[in-house]
Formats: structure tokens, C-alpha cells, sequence
């Protein structure tokens, strides 16, 4: 098992690999770590998994442990065969594809999927946002992301990391910070800190868009976020009509962060 920093370094030097910047690779070297994250991925037999960026396989083969069946996904060509090794004695299947572009329904077999995820800070935030928007298969995820991306994630209303992403995901999902990893546990180190993030897919959208369509919702948060320090009739000054913050009981000099996503569609009803 590829999980100490003796082991990864070399499994990489045995295929002439080094971690590769550019794909933004952080490979975790820390059994405990890896353990932790599949148990509070919280999937076991009968469970499929979806691992996306598997990299050298140590947190792939804390989920195999799982009795899950799991799916390892990696976009880095050059890791598939050190991977397939890795993972040559279990029943993983490994998928070389990009997680914003794959054939999801291809991949998941129209199965019920939990993804599990180490992601890179440049993919993080598209990525998550792409999974909830368009694969309705993934019901849940657990994502390990620098700590500023993660604390974004899962932001509430009036907390400081709260923006347009933050209501983007509570649309679809809830979403809570569930542990923080000290960058000692990688390799390469990485000079911030991460936090893994569980998101829970609703079973309907917390808005409903036969009342407020959601186009139309993402748009004026979007223009409010725009000018997120402004207050909201100053932001939204060239979208509002006369008394549509009395009329959303939303008083126009709040300003975007305070406001919950229920009362950006009060506002855009009041319209």
C-alpha cells in the first residue's frame, strides 16, 4: 500500500514520475488521513464510489476497505499504470478522464454514486459546482480542498467567506466542513491547510423554480455579488423597480453577504 512518503516517493522514481504542478498534485502520504476520509465518506458494501483524482491510490484502497465497489478517476495519463499496480489485487475499475468533461453516465453505470475527492485549489470550486448542476446520480460528496475554497463551499449567510458560490451550492445541496488536514500529510507539502467538506444532495432544489425561476435568481446574485461591499440598492440599482425591497420585506440598505437565498428569490418574486 502506496501510503507512507517512503513508499510514494518510490513508486514515482520506479515510473520516472515526479508530482506534476501544472495538475495542481498533492499526493496524500498519511494511512491515518486516508482512513479517516473513508470513514467519514461513510459508505460500506452495496455502496458505489466514485474517487475522482486517485493519484497513487492510497485513499483508493481506504475506500476498497469499505467493502465499497469504487470507481477510481484520474485525468493524469502518466499515473494510470503505476495506479492499475497499485491497485492490481482489488476489484477497482480506473477511468483515465477529466472529471469536468467525463461521461458521467457512462462511468456510474446509472448507479447511485458517493464521490470522495482530493482536489486540486485551481479545479475545486468548478468542479463540485458541475457535479451538482448536472449529474443527479452523485448524491453525495466528500471533498478534501484548500481550507479557503472549502470554507466557501459550505459558507452561511453573514459568515466572512459567504458568496455567489456559497448560494450557488446551498441551491442544490447542504453543505458542512467536516474535518481540517495539516499539509504535513502530503507530498508535495503544500503551504496552506485543507478541510474536507461533506455536500448533500437535496431532494429538490431549495428554491422552487416553478415560483422563482433559477436563471433569473443566479443572475441578481450574481449582480449583487458584483459590488458584494455596496449596499443592495446601490448593487442592484439598475435591476430593482419601486417597492421591490418593501415589497420582499428585504430592506435595501442590507448588503449581499447578509442575505439568505431565500430572500435573494423573496426579492426577485417582489419583481
Amino acid at each position: 500500500m502506496t501510503h507512507t512518503k517512503t513508499e510514494l516517493s518510490a513508486l514515482l522514481s520506479e515510473h520516472g514520475l515526479h508530482p506534476s504542478r501544472a495538475l495542481g498534485q498533492n499526493f496524500v502520504v498519511d494511512p491515518n488521513t486516508v482512513r479517516r476520509i473513508a470513514r467519514l465518506a461513510n459508505v460500506g458494501p452495496g455502496d458505489q464510489v466514485l474517487e475522482i483524482g486517485a493519484g497513487l491510490g492510497s485513499l483508493t484502497l481506504a475506500l476498497v476497505e469499505t467493502g465499497a465497489e469504487v470507481i477510481a478517476l484520474e485525468v493524469d495519463r502518466y499515473l494510470i499504470a503505476p495506479l492499475s499496480a497499485v491497485l492490481a489485487h482489488s476489484a477497482v475499475r480506473v477511468v483515465q478522464a477529466d472529471a469536468l468533461s467525463a461521461d458521467y453516465e457512462e462511468i456510474l453505470g446509472g448507479r447511485s454514486t458517493v464521490v470522495v475527492a482530493n482536489l486540486p485549489y485551481n479545479v475545486a470550486t468548478p468542479l463540485v459546482v458541475h457535479l451538482l448542476e448536472s449529474e443527479p446520480l452523485i448524491q453525495r460528496l466528500l471533498v478534501m480542498v484548500q481550507k479557503e475554497v472549502g470554507e466557501r463551499l459550505a459558507a452561511n449567510a453573514g459568515d466572512e467567506a459567504y458568496g455567489a458560490v456559497s448560494l450557488r451550492v446551498a441551491y442544490f445541496a447542504d453543505a458542512k466542513v467536516v474535518g481540517k488536514v495539516p499539509p504535513t500529510v502530503f507530498v508535495p507539502k503544500p503551504k496552506v491547510d485543507s478541510v474536507l467538506v461533506s455536500l448533500a444532495r437535496r431532494d429538490v432544489v431549495r428554491i422552487n423554480p416553478a415560483l422563482v425561476a433559477e436563471d433569473d435568481l443566479f443572475s441578481v446574485i450574481r449582480l449583487a455579488f458584483g459590488q458584494r461591499r455596496k449596499m443592495l440598492r446601490r448593487s442592484l440599482e439598475g435591476w430593482t423597480s419601486e417597492g421591490v425591497f418593501e415589497r420582499a420585506g428585504v430592506a435595501g440598505t442590507r448588503r449581499p453577504e447578509e442575505l439568505t437565498l431565500e430572500e435573494f428569490a423573496a426579492l426577485v418574486a417582489a419583481k
